[in-house]
């Protein structure tokens, strides 16, 4: 068409036979594109209720209550998923945003699972409880010492030394336990 119009207009008595031959070459052409169209978006259509049942099955999956099993069960799903081919375009992002959401469901507990269980988080929260643990036992050596010197004022703010790291023991002792 874009040639066509580049072309010019032809004397007038020729323009408009070689339109209605023009015209009559785009529609059989638009015409064939159309019945193939057509054929596909019917084949396309079947894909899209084989995907359907197959999202019956995804969705079940969540809430996750073996993880393991679950992301088996998914890997498979996903196998038929790409097997059954593509589906129509109107319903393609329906369709691909709730597998979507079941692979996140997924990952987003095994994400959880791994935060709970980091290795070098543990660890890093271990030494942190050991450090504290020893500090305190330290304020309490100073605290005893304080007290049999009849020091008032040095008692006090070990004291308030003691309950701050204590409190910080305990919130370290429960973020570690996230991680057990």
């Amino acid at each position: 068409m874009r040639d066509w119009k580049a072309a010019g207009p032809a004397p007038r008595d020729v323009d408009e036979a070689l339109w209605r031959r023009f015209r009559g070459a785009q529609d059989a052409f638009f015409g064939a594109r159309d019945a193939a169209n057509s054929q596909l978006d019917a084949e396309f259509a079947a894909n899209a209720e084989v995907k359907e049942q197959i999202l019956v099955e995804a969705e079940a999956l969540v809430p996750v209550q073996d993880l393991e099993a679950a992301k088996r069960t998914f890997r498979d799903l996903a196998e038929r998923w790409d097997a059954a081919g593509k589906v129509p375009r109107e319903r393609m992002k329906d369709l691909e945003g709730r597998m979507r959401r079941v692979e996140q469901a997924l990952r987003g507990v095994e994400d959880e699972q791994w935060r709970r269980s980091d290795p070098e988080k543990s660890a890093r929260a271990n030494d942190v409880i050991t450090k504290l643990e020893s500090a305190i036992a330290e304020v309490e050596a100073e605290l005893e010492q304080a007290r049999a010197a009849g020091n008032q004022k040095k008692v006090t703010e070990l004291e308030g030394n003691l309950a701050s790291r204590q409190m910080f023991l305990d919130a370290a002792r429960r973020a570690s336990a996230d991680f057990g």
